[in-house]
């Protein structure tokens, strides 16, 4: 059983940064890809982000090219994603969740793919 625990959020003003981290109990944390999730009221959780374990690929959703940036620290079995420009419409409960690949190779999108999950992190950015 892996465990996540998100941190890093809080409220900021619009065009501020925020930076979540999301600490694995694995073992090898470079055995998980690992993706983050938002949920806003009235939505669908939607991917964020998503990074393999080894940290080469990664993806992003078109809301978070060029003002988000997924990475890891597996020595420190860590994931991060820093959120530049912040806008309003990015305030959600923000999650992330890991799956193990050995291959350490692969990202995943599809949230029915993820098998552990964190408890999520309030972000609130203000106009």
């Amino acid at each position: 059983q892996v465990q996540l625990v998100e941190s890093g959020g809080g409220l900021v003003q619009a065009g501020g940064s925020l930076r979540l981290s999301c600490t694995l109990s694995a073992r090898t944390a470079s055995s998980y890809a690992v993706g983050w999730f938002r949920l806003a009221p009235g939505k669908e959780r939607e991917i964020v982000a998503a990074i393999s374990g080894s940290g080469v690929a990664t993806y992003y959703a078109d809301s978070a090219k060029g003002r988000f940036t997924i990475s890891r620290d597996n020595a420190k079995n860590t994931v991060y994603l820093q959120m530049n420009s912040l806008k309003p419409e990015d305030t959600a409960r923000y999650y992330c969740a890991a799956k193990r690949d050995a291959s350490e190779g692969y990202y995943l999108i599809a949230e029915r793919l993820y098998d552990y999950w964190g408890q999520g992190a309030q972000v609130t950015v203000s106009s």
